[in-house]
């Protein structure tokens, strides 16, 4: 996410961010770096020449404090631009007083709208609301089955009604909505390559009808400027509340994501960042600005890092790490763990010096496959007494993992490693050791 204009911009200010003292002339070779760097992330070209304006006037006019250098006041100068750029505070979904509470998913054919839907609805049901999925796209081919079968991975209802007409079909949600008792309807409707008056009319039909306590517009995040027109276009008609940036995952230059809250005005309320329906995430601008200027967004690891902790496997964990007796099983249970929280990649992203970092490490995600391809083919014994894997033994877990007995050895080098350090560690709190452990694949 953002990968490009993060090096960019990096590269803009490394010179002034250690500056001693500021003039015109470093100023302003920073400040073309950084316009540079955001015209080539297809930011659109107003809101990149009134952010290098507030920047300027700012980094000129302040008064620098004592405990920071001057050059890294004006980096500040710059994050406290882009969290204003971006909207300054996480905005959350209103609902209404009476359920259930409509939410209105609209968009470009191809932005994403229904793998969105099902995102939310896993979101959502995690905060504890009570969410229905309701297929009002009846123009796209697979479009009904797609939910439908998003709804049934996450356990999350859906109701379709065919080809009948979306306002019908939505009317007839919301009835089945209040038999359940379900609190939310997340509506996914139908889009087209373009915008049209057709479309437009019949989004305005079911708002007219449903009266959503949100409407929620879903940009490509690969599509930069274009996005931003369509947005406009859509704010003209329908007036939504809230922004869904998609694809973030993908080739993304950061364009819409800066461009589309300051031509808009309206905030931007999630950011979708994979295929998973738990790649979706609440946006932050503070902590997307920390992110785009390298510093890394703790937070958000954080808060990932205690979903995917099983709290109860963490304790017995503690317990075997202080008698010693940790083995392949566990490490591969951590394993698991970590791959919760996402991509390493996007993983690494959130911590600071990330953009200088991953260009010299690349995560290796086919390692941590290879990893786990090794573990399974261990037996149980051998998982938990590492000791007995002799020579043969390793061929054998070499031919069934596809790898090699090379792999094998420095797997098996690396946990006596791992398990040396928990012996040396024996007597000191254990929690949140594996965090420290050095293990590379």
């Amino acid at each position: 996410m953002f990968d490009d204009l993060i090096q960019k911009l990096d590269g803009a200010i490394r010179a002034i961010r250690n500056t001693g003292k500021l003039n015109e002339k470093n100023i302003g070779e920073a400040l073309r770096g950084i316009q540079r760097a955001l015209l080539e992330a297809d930011v659109h070209f107003k809101v990149v020449k009134e952010f290098i304006s507030a920047v300027r006037e700012k980094a000129v006019g302040t008064e620098v404090t004592r405990s920071v250098s001057p050059g890294q006041q004006v980096v500040k100068v710059v994050h406290d631009e882009l969290v204003r750029l971006l909207g300054h505070a996480h905005v959350p979904i209103a609902f209404s007083g009476i359920p259930p509470s409509v939410i209105l998913i609209v968009g470009l054919q191809g932005s994403g709208k229904t793998t969105f839907a099902a995102k939310l609805g896993a979101l959502l049901r995690k905060s504890g609301r009570d969410p229905m999925l309701v297929a009002a796209d009846i123009y796209r081919p697979a479009a009904i089955k797609q939910l439908a079968t998003l709804g049934k991975g996450i356990n999350l209802p859906v109701f379709e009604k065919g080809t009948l007409k979306p306002v019908l079909i939505c009317k007839a949600a919301v009835e089945e909505a209040r038999k359940q008792g379900k609190d939310t309807l997340i509506v996914d409707t139908a889009g087209r390559l373009h915008i049209d008056d057709a479309m437009m009319a019949e989004l305005e039909a079911l708002k007219s009808a449903l009266h959503p306590s949100e409407i929620l517009y879903v940009a490509d995040g690969m599509t930069g400027q274009d996005a931003v027109k369509s947005a406009q276009a859509f704010l003209d008609r329908l007036d939504f509340n809230g922004i869904v940036l998609t694809k973030m995952d993908g080739d993304s230059r950061g364009g819409a994501a800066l461009s589309i809250r300051a031509v808009t005005g309206r905030p931007i309320k999630f950011i979708s960042n994979g295929e998973k329906t738990d790649a979706v995430e609440p946006f932050h601008p503070e902590r997307m600005a920390s992110r785009i200027l390298g510093m890394g967004d703790v937070v958000t690891l954080v808060e990932k890092a205690q979903e995917a902790v099983d709290h109860e496997q963490a304790e017995k964990l503690a317990k075997k790490l202080r008698k010693e007796s940790f083995t392949l099983d566990d490490f591969y249970d951590q394993l698991q763990q970590v791959k919760k929280m996402g991509p390493m990649d996007q993983v690494l992203s959130m911590l600071p010096g990330a953009g200088r970092m991953m260009k010299q490490v690349q995560p290796d995600e086919k390692g941590m496959a290879r990893v786990e391809a090794m573990i399974h083919s261990m037996t149980r014994e051998e998982r938990r007494k590492p000791h007995l894997i002799n020579g043969s033994r390793r061929k054998r877990i070499a031919s069934g993992s596809g790898t090699t007995v090379q792999d094998v050895n420095r797997l098996l080098k690396q946990f006596q490693m791992m398990q040396k350090m928990i012996r040396q560690m024996g007597r000191m709190n254990t929690r949140g050791m594996m965090n420290k452990m050095p293990f590379s694949f």
